[in-house]
């Protein structure tokens, strides 16, 4: 729990995490309540959709309402049989593009900050409102994991997820004081090794644990080499997997109150 948050400028860093990052709304839920405006909006993947709908000015409700219509993947889910993914962006990209139209990185009410990472030679890129890039088309960058979704081209260099980066944006928070929401961090994964009776089932969350783990060193050392103040939330999400969105309302859970 975060107690005596009373900045009034400050940066919102939310993480990806797949479905885990629906936690994120809990946290905008407290934040609304309490009348807080972040000055910028930090987001990567799915922190980066839903950072991107608060900062044009969608209330958490409305973002809610979206991403319980997201948690059909049948809505948003069309397999593809050629290419580098298992899932065509076809369906995904109308979806956005009714929710964002024609809006550019500039046009925000909060400042928006989403991280990509350049697929053919690794860098992090950055899409702010210094780039004239639909918002749309950032957030098909920010959140095309590798061999899940199809990696997604912008002025002529090939993106995916941001998380291969910084999955947690704190090294590029502008402000000085920072709330970041890390639904990858320290209780997203379990303190002992999986025990099944199946071994498919133990190589299946040995590699989920695996890739948390790695996420969650990542952040951590981001975290560390920042000047920033840190308010760092952390929800516990080690009971779902990322593509638990049928489980939107428990995950949702897991991120109210703990803003005070």
């Amino acid at each position: 729990m975060i107690k005596n948050f009373q900045t009034n400028n400050f940066s919102l860093v939310l993480s990806g995490g797949g479905a885990l990052g629906i936690a994120h709304l809990g946290v905008l839920h407290d934040l609304e309540t309490q009348k807080r405006i972040p000055s910028e909006i930090v987001g990567t993947s799915m922190g980066g959709i839903i950072g991107a709908c608060m900062a044009i000015g969608m209330s958490e409700s409305a973002i809610y309402k979206e991403i319980k219509a997201f948690s059909s993947v049948t809505k948003w889910v069309k397999f593809s049989f050629s290419g580098n993914a298992i899932v065509d962006n076809a369906k995904i990209e109308t979806i956005f593009s009714k929710l964002f139209g024609d809006k550019k990185m500039k046009e925000t009410a909060i400042p928006l900050k989403l991280i990509a990472t350049n697929l053919l030679n690794g860098h992090k890129r950055v899409f702010t409102a210094e780039d004239d890039v639909y918002i749309k088309d950032a957030i098909l960058a920010t959140m095309a994991i590798p061999g899940v979704f199809d990696e997604y081209i912008i002025e002529g260099e090939t993106y995916g997820d941001g998380f291969l980066c910084e999955n947690l944006g704190v090294s590029e928070a502008s402000f000085s004081e920072v709330l970041a929401v890390d639904v990858l961090g320290e209780n997203s994964f379990d303190k002992d090794l999986p025990d099944n009776f199946f071994k498919t089932l133990n190589v299946k969350e040995m590699f989920e644990k695996s890739m948390r783990l790695l996420i969650y060193n990542q952040s951590q050392t981001h975290i560390k080499n920042s000047d920033k103040n840190i308010y760092l939330i952390e929800p516990t999400t080690k009971e779902y997997n990322t593509f638990s969105f049928h489980k939107h309302e428990e995950i949702r859970a897991l991120g109210l109150g703990i803003v005070k």
